[in-house]
């Protein structure tokens, strides 16, 4: 079995504030660690000088176990209320898995 990484870039709507965002990466946070079989997760803000993030400005990388495990994260109820709260602030998001 293979690993899978689970990739999000996020574009937030202009309004949502450092705090909104700052909220939402503390509850994937707890989400990770509340979902079975997430081995690591790691987030944070775009720094790269080339100017090629088209506007995303933050991201996150969730490692599951397998892919069986990001199979049950998705409809798992803890995602499900996270995406309720979070994606009223987003405009747009790329999402992108591989096993590795």
């Amino acid at each position: 079995m293979s690993a899978v990484k689970h990739i999000a870039l996020i574009k937030f709507k202009p309004e949502t504030t450092s705090e909104q965002i700052d909220q939402i990466f503390n509850d994937l946070l707890d989400l990770s660690e509340t979902v079975p079989d997430v081995l690591d997760y790691v987030a944070g803000a775009n720094n790269s000088p080339e100017s090629l993030n088209q506007g995303f400005t933050h991201g996150f990388v969730m490692t599951f176990k397998d892919a069986a495990a990001r199979d049950a994260y998705l409809p798992h109820p803890e995602h499900e209320r996270f995406k309720a709260a979070a994606l009223p602030f987003v405009e747009s998001v790329i999402v992108l898995d591989f096993e590795v």
